[in-house]
């Protein structure tokens, strides 16, 4: 069955950037912080992989978010309020485990990563746990969801690389002065994989601070969301191969090899970019034609 987009809109002050609420009845019943849903739009479109980044079990939908990097996220960015979506299969992968801890949780978005932080410190702070929130992003046009994250944080600080908002600078600067003032239960880290790499090495007890428990994300490298394609196969630094759709997708970031992911990161750019000129200009190629004919 098609699945109805309920609700769209911009995010920031960017258009690559966009919200959705899908009409999805079954999957919101079960949905928790940490799952994701596969997505295809039509008959002969590929499946990604987005992050549940709200749900509502009343009304049963769930929200994504997601950026336009390439062909299948322009063309979604193009449905409209009452476009369906051909499936939306979920919800996959590992809820995050939660419970009250003593000491404060730090969690860390970085761009398009503050979305699926949303639910897992909502939901950690309803369990009673103290929740400092760190959010990036470039500049002060792509961060987005600033009073929600407000609203379930005791604690929030914004970082842009420019300095266009908050703290000029990277969030592992703020990351380093939390750790430094005050016991940290555990950090989690969504965003960028530069970005968790290098959260991961802030608190990976090499340097001056003590190492903290550290979680991050790692759904950007699954296809089909179930184990069987091995696309999503990552190794650790002890040489152990896991599937990040099974066994994540937060897994422990101090394990993970994130030299090799970055490198298998740009392995297919110039695909990419193949399909996305020739989905550019199908679409500049009908709009063409709709000036000269209708």
């Amino acid at each position: 069955m098609p699945y109805k987009i309920l609700e769209k809109r911009e995010l920031g002050d960017s258009d690559i950037l966009f919200e959705m609420v899908l009409e999805t009845p079954l999957i919101a019943k079960k949905a928790r912080a940490g799952h994701f849903v596969l997505i295809r739009i039509n008959e002969t479109g590929e499946r990604i992989p987005l992050t549940v980044a709200d749900y509502d079990r009343e009304k049963g939908t769930i929200t994504i978010v997601f950026q336009v990097v390439g062909k299948t996220t322009k063309l979604l960015s193009h449905q409209n309020i009452g476009n369906e979506i051909l499936d939306v299969i979920g919800p996959l992968g590992n809820a995050i485990h939660v419970e009250k801890i003593e000491d404060p949780i730090v969690i860390v978005g970085g761009g398009v990563g503050i979305a699926p932080c949303y639910p897992q410190a909502k939901e950690l702070k309803e369990a009673g746990n103290k929740i400092i929130t760190i959010m990036g992003a470039r500049n002060t046009g792509l961060l987005f969801w600033r009073e929600k994250m407000r609203a379930v944080s005791d604690e929030l600080i914004i970082c842009t690389d420019d300095g266009t908002e908050g703290i000029k600078g990277v969030v592992t600067e703020p990351l380093k002065d939390i750790i430094k003032r005050e016991k940290v239960a555990y950090v989690i880290a969504i965003g960028p994989l530069i970005m968790m790499k290098f959260v991961a090495l802030t608190t990976n007890g090499s340097g001056d601070l003590p190492k903290v428990k550290t979680y991050i994300s790692l759904n950007t490298i699954m296809i089909d969301g179930t184990g069987m394609c091995g696309g999503c196969r990552y190794p650790t630094l002890d040489g152990q191969i896991f599937h990040a759709c099974v066994d994540g997708p937060d897994v422990d970031g101090h394990t993970v090899d994130f030299d090799q992911l970055l490198k298998r990161a740009t392995r297919f750019l110039e695909e990419e970019k193949i399909c996305l000129d020739a989905y550019d200009h199908a679409c500049q190629a009908l709009e063409k034609y709709k000036e000269e004919n209708m």
